[in-house]
């Protein structure tokens, strides 16, 4: 399998966001990024308009972000080739999705924030579905914007990245939840608008710059095919079907690059004589040990069983030995600051 890095759920001109299209495609490249889906609001016109392919050595590829009629229930659809409306409800617009072989990404789901009258929180309240692909657990800006106050919103605007700590514990918790039932597959999202802000009625400060934002929440994908091995770039659809089965099977995990590149992190299950990746499914066998293997000089690593921690230790590897069926992750730290997120590996279930 091959390891590349991108960054989620962005916005261009197109819709709310301040870019060009090449433009961001343009500082992905610059900050080293495999790929990038672009998720303008309820418009794919990015994708009607010819702007899906590679730039320099990034792949841009183009999705949308879809909502219901009270702008609630924002939905990540991946893979499409068509807009639904914002009339339908929530659970009919994810059945969509998934009918027309998408994948749907519940968006920054248990969002609460209160410090900008004019960017109301958007949570997700539309649980009684399963045709979701997955979850958005980290999302840079939900975050950023929940933790914002009268008092530190200079210091927020001024260090955009320090300001993001970890995902929500109530969305980490239902995901552990709903791994128990199926396959959630959870990401990261970097939501970047580069909003223009003016700041004491008399300079404006753009919040959130694209570059900035590209070295803060990534997604990792592992695929079947290197469709990037030296610039020898992969036919764009062949390399579009590469990122999503990734995202599908849950072959992913996110991290925060501002701690750090997470490039060869892995987590994955072996018998003795075969290994299971992050996503996958397996029956509960002798032997099955979890290991999980950190780059550069490591950190704190945390092996969670059902959103339970089992496991603790500092370093660069940690193996454990199965004994109990659940729904395993591994959350890894670096002085007590969250930066890698795998994908649960389902035992038993």
């Amino acid at each position: 399998m091959f390891e590349y890095a991108g960054a989620i759920h962005i916005h261009s001109i197109f819709s709310d966001g301040s870019g060009e299209v090449k433009e961001i495609a343009g500082f992905a490249n610059e900050s080293g990024l495999d790929f990038i889906i672009l998720t303008d609001h309820n418009t794919l016109r990015a994708l009607n308009e010819g702007y899906e392919g590679w730039y320099g050595d990034t792949l841009l590829l183009v999705g949308y972000e879809i909502n219901d009629k009270e702008n609630k229930n924002h939905l990540l659809a991946l893979g499409v080739n068509e807009t639904y409306s914002t009339r339908l409800p929530a659970k009919e617009y994810v059945r969509l999705v998934k009918e027309a072989g998408g994948l749907g990404f519940i968006a920054h789901p248990h969002e609460k924030r209160n410090s900008m009258e004019k960017h109301p929180p958007y949570p997700w309240i539309e649980w009684d579905t399963e045709d979701f692909t997955g979850i958005e657990i980290w999302n840079h800006m939900s975050e950023w914007m929940e933790g914002l106050t009268e008092q530190n919103k200079y210091n927020y605007f001024i260090h955009p990245l320090k300001s993001v700590t970890t995902p929500s514990k109530e969305t980490l918790g239902v995901w552990d939840k709903l791994n128990l039932k199926r396959r959630v597959v959870g990401i990261g999202g970097v939501d970047a608008h580069a909003h223009k802000v003016n700041l004491l009625g008399f300079f404006e400060v753009e919040v959130f710059p694209y570059k900035v934002l590209f070295k803060s929440i990534r997604t990792h994908i592992f695929t079947e095919k290197d469709f990037n091995d030296k610039g020898n770039k992969l036919n764009l659809e062949v390399a579009k079907k590469e990122v999503y089965n990734s995202l599908r099977s849950g072959h992913c995990f996110f991290s925060n690059y501002y701690y750090g590149d997470a490039k060869g992190f892995n987590f994955l299950a072996e018998d003795g004589s075969k290994s299971y990746m992050m996503g996958e499914t397996i029956p509960l066998r002798n032997n099955l040990k979890l290991k999980t293997v950190i780059p550069g000089t490591g950190g704190n690593i945390k092996l969670l069983r059902n959103g339970e921690v089992i496991s603790s230790l500092d370093g660069s590897e940690l193996q454990f030995d199965v004994k109990d069926k659940g729904a395993y992750r591994v959350e890894v730290y670096i002085e007590n600051n969250a930066w890698i997120f795998s994908n649960h590996i389902r035992i038993g279930l």
